[in-house]
Formats: structure tokens, C-alpha cells, sequence
């Protein structure tokens, strides 16, 4: 098995990219193995790795479905509905709250009014 060739951050040869810089161009790996790597050197942690994939191999996104387009539609309806008030919050409710404001925070609500 063949070791990935490893540059330094922000010094990857031209024709490779990461994950996000493909998206950006409108690719995705499609199949491909990682080519390379990049590492960020930090100070009390390991390097932090992005992997590099080569371009000229990369494949066209698939366009969104309008089957994909209702289940994005759905999940984030589920994502702002409050579970205890069924209300549609019209912000993401915090996973931290489990509920919107005013049902995580009745006592506050009521001072305000």
C-alpha cells in the first residue's frame, strides 16, 4: 500500500482539491481515492488534515431532484416546528432547548407581556 504524499497548508500542487473547493466548482469526487493530504500544524493538537482529491477525475454534481427538493423541504419544516406548542418557530430550534423560546421559557414570556 502506497503512503499519501502529505503538503504542507496552502502548498498543494495545482489539479488537486479538497472536498469543499470541488463543491465550490460544482464537482464531487465521484468514486475517485484520496490523492494527496494537507496538514495545518497547531500548537497542543495534532496537524489538522484536509484530503485532496484530483480534479481533472472529479465528476459534475447530481442535480437536486424535485423528490430531494420536498425532503429538504420536510426536514427543515421538522427542524423549526416546536415539539411541545406543534408551532412553526420560524427560526431552527436549539437542540439545547428541545423547544422554542417561549415554551423553554414560559415564566420569562409571561414577565414580558
Amino acid at each position: 500500500m502506497a503512503t499519501l504524499p502529505v503538503y504542507p497548508w496552502r502548498l498543494a500542487p495545482d489539479g488537486l482539491a479538497t472536498l469543499r473547493q470541488l463543491r465550490a466548482a460544482g464537482l464531487r469526487p465521484g468514486g475517485q481515492d484520496v490523492a494527496a493530504q494537507l496538514e495545518r500544524p497547531r500548537r497542543r493538537r495534532g496537524p489538522l488534515v484536509a484530503y485532496l482529491y484530483r480534479i481533472d477525475q472529479a465528476k459534475p454534481v447530481r442535480p437536486m431532484t424535485p423528490a430531494k427538493w420536498a425532503a429538504l423541504e420536510r426536514a427543515n419544516t421538522a427542524r423549526r416546528t416546536c415539539p411541545e406548542c406543534r408551532r412553526d418557530a420560524g427560526y431552527v430550534i436549539p437542540a439545547a432547548l428541545g423547544a422554542c423560546v417561549a415554551c423553554a421559557f414560559p415564566d420569562d414570556q409571561a414577565a414580558a407581556a
